[in-house]
């Protein structure tokens, strides 16, 4: 045991726990730091302990942390969520579309729900092949008030999310809305389930491909930011 006015060194088991990586961007091992979206977004409300949650207050510093360390010069995005809190998820969307460096997105598994804006907010994004969206129109839970302004702002945080993945990819307003309020497909619920070569078809995901494909790209952007002239990039 260290002395009682020794702080305690965090170790990579300690990090894993909190943030699920074993170093924050400081590493020297490589230029691309990655981050995992997996579970469900976790918001302004904690989760049960027993659900598999991603915290954006863990993830927007690390994003912050990408952004200001001169050693890292891409940021590769994975994600396999069920999606979860909608400002939480528009939140990390935004920063993300924000960083002045290259971003990769890849969706493995599903990247549902709110992962639809984080699966887009990227300069370039993979799908896995087997990989699934679900696409699907916002809803609240709690105490919902029966007024016409409940519905009115329920319509204008619907529009949010419409307007970023429509203005981040290549789908159309009116192919998005028609996925979104579908019937039929899905069990109790309005929506589509878009497997991963009908995302790429659609225009929502810029291509099919895995890890390699991700990494492979990643470094192509990078290489292009390298020969850009120093204060000529553009902040999208």
């Amino acid at each position: 045991m260290p002395p009682l006015d020794q702080p305690m060194i965090k170790g990579p088991v300690d990090n894993i726990q909190a943030i699920g990586t074993t170093n924050v961007p400081s590493t020297d091992q490589s230029n691309i730091y990655c981050i995992t979206v997996i579970g469900q977004v976790e918001g302004h409300v904690v989760l049960p302990p027993q659900n598999k949650t991603t915290k954006y207050e863990h993830i927007i510093p690390q994003l912050v942390a990408a952004e200001q360390n001169n050693s890292v010069e891409g940021v590769l995005i994975i994600l396999n969520t069920v999606g979860g809190d909608v400002e939480a998820g528009l939140a990390l969307a935004e920063m993300i579309s924000s960083l002045s460096k290259p971003t990769v997105t890849l969706v493995l598994g599903g990247g549902h729900s709110i992962g639809v804006p984080i699966a887009t907010a990227s300069d370039y994004s993979f799908i896995a092949d087997t990989a699934t969206m679900t696409i699907h129109p916002i809803r609240l839970t709690g105490l919902v008030i029966g007024v016409p302004q409940s519905f009115e702002y329920l319509e204008k945080m619907q529009e949010r999310v419409i307007r970023f993945v429509t203005t981040h990819s290549a789908v159309t307003e009116e192919k998005f809305r028609e996925l979104m309020l579908k019937t039929g497909e899905l069990a109790r619920d309005i929506g589509t389930t878009v497997v991963g070569r009908d995302a790429v078809n659609y225009g929502l995901i810029n291509e099919i491909g895995g890890i390699g494909h991700a990494i492979r790209k990643l470094n192509q952007l990078i290489g292009e930011r390298r020969s850009q002239p120093q204060g000529s990039e553009v902040i999208q």
